[in-house]
């Protein structure tokens, strides 16, 4: 991982803490917040306030995320808002986290100036036992202050002065008055700098998290599944009618057509399909090219297609698939049969623009593992835990592609990928719709009727 690191595309973009005011704050925030602090005197923070630095000196990678499940958050300064989420649980946690500052940007600033704002992310399930327990998580609440209760003492503050404004002989009530004073000491002029937080909650209907092997959840759809990466039988019972793994690619298929979250990439708008295939076909030769031993260093796309003749016998489906398809698409002629059941399905798939693209993208990008970029661009995790699986060459060819052609222009490959959002971070879990009727025998049934 250490290559990953020194090219800027693991650990990226994170907050630098040097200042020892600021450290200062930070302990406070986290003995609040755990009864734990650091020995540190600098270190860097993602968007919540963790620190790769600190989760290596305490040996816990989820100091602020326990049990994975409600995710607390320390913000020393609103530029945390651009930084990633490490150690990510849940697909909707980051943008949750951002959705806050952003509309609570002004009031953030003011009380980040003195002092470091905690808090947490709150749902009603505090541990996971069971994957059923998943579907309990509804409704998740952001709850903050600033370690000192500023925003508390400000809400009594705020209380007292109504109570100023609309009793009578307010005036002499000496003890109000008192009251009143000593708490503006703490806050200063609220009437002037309001110091007050917007309530934010936010509905969790569609959603991936890390638990039990990967599990994606699809609740406000029309036709409802759940999709695990690992094996559905580890899972129990769930409160859902159905549940496809990994291996089930046609249900998994009808699931997203049905739903209408997929569009094949030689039919969306505004991309150079068959530039995205070909390139597709560039990292499945890689792949196919690295396991046989081939040196990778420098290779070009000129390189990868001699690789391609030269390895022709030991690529797979998955490259001969895509290839009819560029075939198809730059000169015309018959349409390749890809159905689902073919190993390049759902290398030919990008998410419709929706409001969860990106998680539907994080799907696709799992179910297509050879897909580098993607893996890295929707999928971290997976990615990381590829990596580390794979053989040097595949890893020296990966890291050089991503800092070279994808990091030096970010906004511009995913516009080219994806197109109608190329979205920088998540979005928040949407409204949870009204389903349509299912027939009985259910969409995925096995039984057609006459």
């Amino acid at each position: 991982m250490k290559r990953l690191i020194e090219k800027g595309l693991m650990f990226g973009n994170l907050v630098p803490v040097t200042s020892p005011v600021l450290v200062d704050r930070y302990n406070r925030a986290l003995r609040h917040l755990t009864g734990r602090e650091t020995t540190l005197t600098d270190f860097h923070i993602d968007i919540a306030g963790q620190s790769p630095e600190i989760a290596d000196e305490l040996g816990d990678p989820l100091y602020l995320n326990p049990h994975g499940v409600n995710r607390q958050f320390i913000l020393l300064t609103t530029e945390q808002k651009t930084a990633p989420l490490l150690e990510a649980t849940f697909s909707t946690s980051r943008g949750i986290l951002r959705q806050f500052i952003d509309g609570n940007e002004a009031q953030l600033f003011a009380l980040t100036a003195r002092d470091a704002v905690a808090g947490e992310l709150v749902n009603s399930v505090f541990r996971l036992d069971s994957a059923a327990r998943l579907f309990d998580i509804g409704t998740i609440r952001v709850e903050a202050d600033t370690t000192g209760g500023a925003v508390a003492t400000a809400a009594r503050l705020d209380a007292l002065i109504d109570r100023f404004r609309t009793e009578d002989d307010a005036w002499w009530d000496d003890l109000l008055i008192a009251q009143m004073i000593e708490l503006a000491e703490e806050t200063g002029d609220i009437t002037r700098n309001p110091l007050k937080l917007n309530e934010m909650s936010f509905e969790q209907d569609n959603f991936w998290t890390a638990h039990f092997g990967g599990l994606y959840v699809f609740r406000g759809v029309p036709h409802p599944a759940a999709i695990t990466m690992g094996d559905k039988a580890s899972l129990g019972p769930l409160p859902i009618a159905y549940c496809f793994e990994r291996g089930e690619r046609s249900r998994i298929a009808r699931f997203l057509m049905l739903n209408d979250l997929v569009e094949p990439i030689v039919e969306a708008r505004g991309i150079d399909s068959a530039a995205i295939l070909r390139q597709k076909m560039d990292f499945i030769v890689a792949d196919i090219a690295s396991a046989l031993g081939e040196d990778l260093t420098g290779a070009t796309r000129r390189d990868l297609r001699l690789l391609a003749r030269r390895h022709v016998a030991h690529l797979p489906e998955e490259w001969h698939g895509l290839n009819d398809l560029v075939r198809w698409a730059e000169a015309g002629g018959r349409w390749p049969t890809i159905d689902s059941d073919h190993p390049a399905f759902f290398y030919t798939l990008r998410a419709r623009a929706h409001p969860d693209a990106d998680l539907v993208n994080m799907l696709l990008a799992e179910l297509s593992p050879m897909d580098i970029r993607q893996l890295f661009i929707c999928a971290k995790s997976a990615f990381y835990a590829a990596y580390a699986e794979w053989p040097e060459e595949k890893r020296a060819y990966v890291a050089h592609f991503l800092a070279t052609e994808y990091a030096v222009d970010k906004a511009g490959a995913r516009a080219a990928l994806f197109g109608h959002d190329a979205p920088l971070e998540e979005p928040a879990a949407p409204k949870r719709p009204k389903p349509d009727p299912v027939d009985l025998v259910g969409p995925w049934g096995a039984v057609r009727r006459r």
